[in-house]
């Protein structure tokens, strides 16, 4: 008999145990912080950009995510293109893609954002009435700045990560000094593309050029899909034009250097042609990149050793996405886009919080350093850039130099010295 209330009362326990255990609430997992990225997927600096964001959301979930107010909780990646890059394509078809990814996905902040300039201020007041910070890295309008310094309560929740054009004119403009010194240069032609931010540096060459006793021979704007630059080829060359400063973020700008090596242009190509930005260029290109002098607005798609974190980064996108990827990285955005996550988590656990005022304060007290160097934001919202790292960010100009990117500015990340084009 005792024999038996023991084995009943064993049972007993055991399928109080069962149940307790299938009954007992389970510790909900921490919400995650939605991140989105409405942006041009269909271009080599939006893609970029948005594996750049995928690398440090996965770097910082892997040891443990982002403590808000002493709960760990894990970032999550949300992306939508926008397609505002494709020919045609109206402004209000990206910001209906944009409104779609906020109310789907509920985001607590937005980073990479607008690709074209145009698209970013309709962007602001699209995405301001919902109170989300914001942390563009491609779109280069100063209208940022203008819109946070003349509405601050409206727009303070956004702030730009990467280079707007004030600073790419400031950029290719103590380069062109360089070149005035160092050569004598005097005579410049300029090709852009017809659009904001293009035709914006275009102009700020220009007047620097004529301030400082240029001769601008010509200053030609190509629509987008453009394909055949030899009319302001034949130009420049007939000027004996010493640099030709093309501006282009279209796939179909490569075509302007197979055209300027048939003809052997004697002028230094000096600007930006995103295409030849990769180290694939040189391959895509067939060597006729060579002697380029082309910017990458952010460091971190080259490693420039004088940044050491954009060595690190350079190597650990090529362990993540490979090397052919790593060799393809575009030459804007995607440095600031990682910088983004890590300046957005650290604000977040100043803040102790995802409301977006509160965000607001603690991204503007930023003081780190990153990919792109040492980051803190003005008061209107700009990180800072300038030429040394180790007091605000930078970008850099190289040189293709037999199949190699070679940093030749500015001073602090030079690694040689440029040289002029065989046909000189």
């Amino acid at each position: 008999m005792k024999k038996r209330i023991g084995v009943l009362v064993a049972l007993v326990f055991v399928v109080l145990v069962v149940v307790g255990c299938a009954t007992a609430p389970s510790v909900p997992a921490a919400q995650p912080i939605i991140i989105g990225v409405p942006t041009a997927l269909g271009t080599i600096e939006g893609t970029d950009s948005l594996n750049s964001v995928k690398m440090a959301v996965d770097e910082i979930n892997a040891k443990g995510g982002v403590n808000v107010g002493g709960t760990k909780r894990p970032l999550q990646v949300e992306s939508i293109d926008t397609r505002e890059a494709e020919p045609g394509i109206p402004v209000n078809d990206a910001l209906s893609a944009v409104e779609k990814l906020i109310l789907e996905k509920k985001l607590n902040a937005i980073v990479v954002g607008a690709f074209r300039s145009e698209v970013l201020p309709a962007s602001m007041d699209l995405v301001g009435k919902y109170k989300i910070p914001y942390l563009t890295t491609i779109g280069m309008a100063p209208v940022l700045q203008q819109k946070v310094t003349e509405d601050y309560n409206k727009y303070k929740y956004f702030f730009r990560v990467g280079f707007n054009s004030t600073y790419l004119v400031q950029y290719m403009t103590q380069t062109m000094g360089f070149l005035n010194k160092e050569f004598g240069f005097t005579k410049a032609y300029i090709v852009d593309q017809d659009v904001a931010w293009a035709k914006g540096t275009g102009g700020g060459v220009e007047a620097w050029f004529k301030g400082n006793g240029w001769t601008v021979l010509g200053h030609d704007s190509y629509p987008v899909g453009a394909s055949d630059f030899a009319s302001s080829l034949t130009k420049a060359k007939d000027g004996k034009a010493d640099v030709l400063v093309p501006i282009f973020d279209m796939p179909q700008a490569g075509i302007l250097l197979k055209q300027a090596r048939a003809m052997q242009l004697p002028s230094l190509l000096t600007g930006f042609i995103s295409p030849v930005a990769p180290a694939s260029a040189w391959k895509t290109f067939e060597g006729e990149v060579d002697g380029m002098v082309n910017f990458v607005f952010e460091v971190g798609p080259l490693a420039v050793k004088a940044v050491p974190a954009s060595v690190t980064y350079n190597e650990n996108y090529g362990k993540k996405f490979g090397e052919e990827a790593r060799n393809k990285l575009s030459g804007h955005g995607p440095g600031p886009a990682y910088d983004s996550v890590y300046i957005l988590a650290a604000a977040i656990e100043r803040a102790g919080s995802v409301d977006g005022d509160a965000l607001v304060t603690a991204l503007e007290a930023t003081d780190m350093n990153g990919v792109i160097g040492k980051i803190k934001f003005s008061k209107d919202h700009q990180v800072v850039y300038g030429m040394d790292p180790k007091e605000a960010a930078i970008g850099a100009a190289f040189q293709w130099k037999n199949g190699v990117r070679v940093p030749v500015f500015p001073a602090v990340a030079a690694e040689s010295k440029i040289e002029l084009p065989k046909f000189k």
